[in-house]
């Protein structure tokens, strides 16, 4: 679920602003977040990007160009139109990019976000990860146009549509997208469409779904798998190599998560700290 935002982080550029949901983490450390920082966070501690009080789904960092997580479906969209016309009117070359669901596609502020976009023209991409299930529910059963890609037409909003499981696939219409924007000619939306293996959440058992479903995605279309398959018939990389790239990465994470667990908690003295900002 994760490789569009990986694909759309390679395709930015530093200076470049962007907005997560609530399940961006890995968003965020595709496109340059510090698990560390990020595991600190998620636990409350110090440490964390927001000092412990953001959370799970409030993680932020300006200096990456990251606006802020939201918990609410949809509710960090109107905040890169926001960015987009800050970049526009003092004249920089970047753009901004909304993450989000296929849930968020039935969320008023999308489209009054994506009709200001295109009344003004703002270099703004509107990135839907589109994974089939907004929670529990099929993107069948909760979007009256399955396409959504196509949803800012009527805005006169270009759409493109991308197998969210082919990482060369995506990459390039990543690049595509933002080049468009980046070149001055307004607001783009973008539909990965991908799927998610798990639940929701950890306590999601997702029954609204087959096994056999999910078995029959991960068996032929997995992404991960593809990749190392692709890297190791063009002799990038060895499977040798590649097994170690795994093996980094899991440990690189679990000693993020240890070090998260055993750091120190803010303290209550913090507590109006970063509340307001001094005159």
């Amino acid at each position: 679920e994760e490789l569009g935002a990986t694909c759309m982080g390679k395709a930015m550029q530093l200076g470049d602003t962007f907005t997560t949901h609530h399940r961006g983490h890995g968003i965020f450390i595709a496109i340059g977040g510090d698990p560390n920082r990020m595991m600190a966070e998620i636990a409350g501690k110090k440490d964390g990007y927001c000092k412990g009080k953001g959370g799970s789904m409030h993680i932020a960092d300006m200096s990456l160009g990251h606006l802020g997580a939201n918990a609410i479906v949809g509710g960090g969209i109107p905040t890169i139109v926001g960015a987009a016309l800050s970049h526009k009117y003092f004249c920089e070359p970047k753009v901004s990019v909304a993450f989000f669901g296929d849930g968020a596609m039935q969320q008023g502020i999308l489209y009054e976000s994506m009709n200001m976009a295109a009344l003004w023209k703002l270099p703004a991409v509107f990135c839907c990860i589109n994974n089939q299930y907004g929670m529990g529910t099929s993107i069948k059963k909760a979007s009256a146009g399955e396409n959504l890609s196509k949803h800012g037409e009527s805005f006169g909003i270009p759409g493109l549509e991308v197998d969210g499981m082919n990482p060369l696939s995506v990459y390039e219409v990543c690049c595509q997208a933002v080049e468009w924007v980046r070149s001055g000619n307004g607001p783009i939306v973008l539909e990965m469409k991908t799927y998610r293996y798990r639940g929701h959440s950890m306590s999601d058992p997702a029954k609204y779904r087959s096994r056999e479903e999910v078995q029959k995605i991960r068996d032929e279309k997995d992404p991960i798998d593809d990749i190392k398959s692709l890297l190791i018939e063009n002799k990038i990389y060895s499977e040798k190599e590649i097994k170690n790239i795994d093996n980094n990465i899991r440990n690189n994470i679990s000693i993020a998560a240890e070090k998260a667990l055993a750091a120190e908690l803010p303290s209550l003295s913090n507590l109006y700290e970063d509340v307001m900002v001094k005159g």
